[in-house]
């Protein structure tokens, strides 16, 4: 039966793990709003979902310093109670940091950062009504350990995330709202393609690469256990215990040899 208590809003439900965690809200019957920049897309995707929930379409590109506001002022138009925020839009830049202008590292932190923080301050008081609400940031397992070369702003960004997460978990538990910040690793998606990096990252075992609806699962079910970060995968679990325990010295020596394998570097 669908979930009367409210819905969940997507960002960045045109494609990858955006679209498996739709699919897997859907599956649980949780009502849906989609958001992204494509259009078509999120259409194809809400008559998909249909059959399962009401689904709602909004587009919006999150690059747009109005786009949080506008996106919450069609919610609120529309009447829809988000108990649900899963802030899953993002992109990586390739290349070292003076490779890009200025404009595009802004959009890239408007994107990441800037309608991360507003979007969940505009619906955070909804979320809080629910009384069981939830917020999923999608970061990634770059936010766990040094950076690599290459990509400058994304593992900072996603680090962000992990951290937003912590403080939003502590400061809305009194609701019953659980944050959490899912950290995938190599996850089989569009991602590589929109970079530009699918011919090197196809050099990586598969060993190290997950899939989509298995990382929506273990995401979705993390934060309504209340854990805070969520690093889905034995492999990842694995470097994540190591790297906790290694020298950072001797991490960033390991990155500056293999950079090259995974981030363009030019």
């Amino acid at each position: 039966m669908p979930d009367p208590r409210g819905h969940a809003l997507v960002t960045g439900a045109s494609s990858g793990i955006g679209i498996a965690i739709a699919r897997e809200y859907a599956r649980r019957g949780v009502p849906l709003v989609l958001t992204a920049r494509r259009a078509e897309r999120l259409q194809a995707l809400a008559a998909e979902l249909r059959a399962q929930v009401e689904v709602h379409v909004i587009p919006a590109d999150l690059a747009d310093p109005a786009a949080p506001r506008a996106l919450a002022d069609a919610i609120a138009a529309r009447g829809l109670p988000v108990r649900i925020l899963v802030n899953n839009a993002g992109y990586g830049v390739p290349g070292r940091y003076l490779k890009n202008d200025w404009s595009t590292h802004a959009a890239f932190l408007q994107v990441m950062v800037g309608a991360v923080s507003e979007l969940t301050w505009r619906l955070l008081p909804a979320i809080r009504d629910s009384g069981d609400g939830r917020i999923l940031n999608v970061a990634s397992f770059a936010a766990l350990v040094p950076s690599a070369d290459g990509q400058t702003l994304y593992a900072p960004a996603k680090a962000f995330m992990v951290r937003f997460s912590e403080s939003l978990a502590l400061e809305n538990a009194d609701a019953g709202v659980h944050a959490t910040a899912l950290c995938p690793g190599f996850t089989h998606s569009e991602f590589h393609d929109v970079t530009g990096t699918r011919a090197m990252m196809s050099k990586l075992p598969e060993w190290m690469w997950l899939d989509a609806d298995d990382v929506a699962r273990a995401g979705i079910d993390g934060v309504e256990r209340g854990e805070v970060v969520v690093v889905p995968g034995a492999v990842y679990k694995l470097l994540r215990f190591a790297t906790k325990h290694l020298p950072d010295r001797f991490i960033l020596r390991r990155m500056a040899k293999n950079s090259s394998r995974i981030r363009s570097t030019e």
